[in-house]
């Protein structure tokens, strides 16, 4: 056998795929050519999807960017917006500008700020528009302080600073009546009627905004010290008397608040301390007992970290006409509009008893307690036309000699609904929303 002849056939048979093309060929290079054309397309569209996937995501991108501005713009246009509120709501809050002096200036856009007719919670005895007044032009002026604005009164607001706290109203039937028109000024935000209840507990009155655990309360202690005329019903006796040792029965009522509206000055006539007995005095002396044994009280007791203390400054009575040249005969009554004079102080207004309170109150500052006063006198003074006089209820049935002389029974003390006690509440807001 030759040994070279392998080769040959051996390179005979490897060059087969050189032989001329037949059909099974030309399958073959047809299934080659699909599987290579369906690869380029496979590829090719990959590719395009990516592409369009890189776009999608890239606008997807410019889109969030976009929405993440705009979102940050809104917020920031809503602070701006806030601020402005906010700036609008006080112009001028600091310790220089005084609220307390400036005129009435007559709004009947802004005021009333509440419907008296629809307060479910408001007392009949200063609801004088449901009794018959049929004037009410009392209700449309607001307090203009000079040289600056009171902040803007928002009940929302209040109440959330509220939220889980209690404020209590402490003192006579005038702090009842301005108790009454805060009340007013924060149902109103609550439509629901499910969502505010009011409770009369003996001397205790509480309303409660149930959605913000906000309680805001009354409570009947017309001579802050324990007296004959506790009784919030019965309280009408011929000689009033304390105990000018006694404040802690009540004291245990309003002790554990966190903001405490105290009032007093009305009601004075005898006294006694302890086992001895006090001769009748007069009412600024008896004024001055009860605020000393308010004030030690409260320098031993209250907590200063908790409870903000305010005093409201004494409400003046339009009894006398001729302070602003009526007649006394008529007292208030018939009264449409303030007294315009600039700087008016009734003559029959004692100012002075709010200057000892203050004198008082200003002792316990070495302890880091501070007493608020509410200084509502003079601005009070001016609003002669803002008293029931005849368009309240009666709960006494009416003489003959009554009817026939309206003015005999004409309250000059009191305030209608809505009215002058919402500036004092306004004051009070002010205080505890920016002071």
């Amino acid at each position: 056998m030759k040994p070279e002849s392998i080769p040959k056939v051996a390179s005979s048979k490897m060059l087969v795929h050189q032989s001329p093309v037949g059909l099974r060929s030309v399958v073959s290079y047809l299934v080659v050519f699909f599987i290579v054309a369906s690869s380029v397309i496979f590829l090719f569209d990959r590719g395009q999807e990516a592409q369009v996937q890189m776009v999608v995501e890239h606008e997807n991108h410019e889109m969030q960017v976009k929405v993440a501005t705009a979102e940050h713009h809104d917020q920031q246009l809503r602070a701006n917006e806030a601020e402005a509120q906010w700036r609008a709501e006080l112009r001028d809050s600091g310790e220089e500008c005084n609220w307390s002096t400036g005129r009435w200036v007559y709004d009947n856009v802004s005021r009333p700020l509440y419907s008296g007719l629809k307060c479910a919670f408001i007392f009949p005895e200063v609801a004088c528009d449901k009794y018959g007044r049929k004037d009410i032009m009392y209700q449309h002026w607001r307090w203009q302080p000079h040289g600056c604005d009171l902040p803007r009164f928002n009940a929302i607001k209040l109440l959330e600073k509220l939220r889980n706290k209690r404020l209590v109203f402490v003192g006579d039937s005038v702090n009842r009546n301005q108790w009454v028109s805060l009340v007013c000024m924060v149902e109103a935000s609550i439509p629901d009627a499910r969502l505010k209840t009011r409770i009369f507990n003996d001397s205790l009155i509480s309303f409660k905004a149930l959605e913000y655990n906000a309680t805001i309360d009354f409570y009947w202690s017309p001579l802050l010290l324990e007296s004959n005329s506790d009784n919030p019903i019965i309280h009408r006796v011929a000689y009033r008397i304390i105990r000018a040792d006694r404040i802690e029965k009540h004291a245990s009522v309003w002790k554990d608040a966190d903001i405490i509206v105290f009032n007093s000055y009305l009601w004075y006539g005898s006294f006694e301390d302890g086992d001895a007995k006090l001769d009748e005095v007069e009412m600024i002396d008896g004024f001055e007992i009860a605020i000393k044994k308010l004030t030690k009280w409260l320098g031993e007791n209250i907590d200063k970290n908790k409870t903000r203390i305010f005093f409201a400054g004494s409400s003046p009575t339009h009894s006398w006409a001729s302070n602003w040249d009526g007649e006394d005969r008529n007292k208030c009554l018939n009264e449409t509009e303030p007294i315009y004079k600039v700087g008016y102080k009734a003559p029959t207004t004692d100012y002075s008893m709010m200057a000892k309170a203050k004198s008082h109150f200003a002792t316990l500052e070495k302890k880091g307690i501070h007493v608020q006063i509410l200084n509502i006198t003079e601005l009070s003074d001016y609003r002669k036309d803002g008293h029931p006089t005849v368009y309240r209820r009666q709960f006494v049935p009416l003489t003959k000699g009554q009817i026939a002389n309206p003015a005999s029974y004409a309250d000059c003390t009191h305030w209608c609904l809505p009215g002058v006690p919402d500036v004092w509440n306004e004051f009070l807001y002010g205080y505890l929303m920016h002071k």
